[in-house]
């Protein structure tokens, strides 16, 4: 398909993916804890399409370690630039905003940063265990960057005890060129790998977007993969492109068809799967971890 073709389809969005929007009390007092304490979440810079029913639910995805990623990835919407420096007050402001919105589940995400020797590691570390001081219960979901590979980085957070970590395969490894050009599918299947050798019992994550060109068989063969190093959870979902600058909408895929995928990644073994037009990686992300006797 011509890229000119690829363009006419972003345009014709199916009315499965149409959310009405509306701002409720609710969403606009997450935003207002978020704004006060500084903070950023991938719900705001990633343009999820979520995010209303997130925030009405008081639950926010943090994204530490600032709003600028120096990855190239043409699919995603946060800004590439040169980063600004670690807040350090970050840590306690996340734990203050869990604390305010009486979370009980939370998740944490960044933008890469390798411009930091350990990827930012150490950071996610102290943000996990402050939040962890104001409440020992909270289930602490984090979706991590590659970290380039760099296994001692990785043990950082895997001894800091989350209770999850995710991290995005994103696509079919026949696309990272194109998708994911300075990322390495083989690299992200090792991550999750390498968790589970490194700490059992903390569950694994990882998501895909469908609808950037690949096919069938490439997708199951991904879920061969995550689920040769024993991945617990997966998330699918439909690929909005941002804007017109950003890789195109190759295809929309039918919610019937996400459903199939869902089935055949449970027979596979997953312990949860959410597959939907409208799912993201950390869409009501504590019913995976419910789901799979967690809590």
């Amino acid at each position: 398909m011509r890229r000119s073709e690829k363009m006419a389809v972003h345009d014709r969005k199916p009315g499965w993916l149409k959310i009405k929007v509306q701002k409720t009390k609710e969403m606009a007092e997450v935003e207002t804890i978020l704004g006060n304490l500084s903070l950023n979440t991938v719900c705001n810079e990633a343009n999820c399409p979520n995010k209303m029913e997130c925030f009405c639910n008081k639950t926010a995805t943090f994204m530490i370690l600032g709003k600028i990623c120096t990855r190239n990835c043409t699919f995603c919407n946060v800004s590439k630039a040169i980063p600004t420096p670690v807040d350090r007050e970050e840590p306690a402001h996340v734990a203050e905003a869990v604390k305010k919105l009486g979370l009980k589940h939370v998740v944490i995400t960044s933008v890469t940063r390798d411009d930091i020797p350990d990827g930012g590691a150490g950071h996610f570390a102290e943000v996990i265990n402050r939040v962890r001081s104001v409440n020992g219960d909270v289930i602490i979901e984090v979706l991590l960057p590659d970290f380039k590979g760099d296994e001692d980085a990785l043990l950082k957070v895997v001894r800091a005890k989350p209770d999850v970590i995710n991290h995005n395969v994103e696509t079919v490894p026949r696309l990272y060129p194109e998708v994911r050009p300075m990322a390495v599918y083989e690299r992200s299947i090792r991550l999750l790998g390498n968790v589970r050798a490194m700490d059992g019992s903390i569950r694994t994550k990882s998501g895909i977007m469908l609808g950037l060109g690949e096919k069938k068989e490439e997708v199951i063969k991904v879920f061969e993969d995550l689920r040769s190093v024993d991945c617990d959870f997966l998330t699918v979902g439909q690929y909005l492109a941002p804007s017109k600058k950003h890789h195109a909408v190759v295809e929309y895929i039918h919610p019937d068809e996400f459903e199939r995928y869902r089935e055949i990644a449970l027979n596979m073994g997953f312990k949860y799967v959410a597959s939907g037009p409208l799912v993201r990686s950390s869409y009501q992300a504590e019913k995976a971890f419910m789901c799979a006797g967690g809590a």
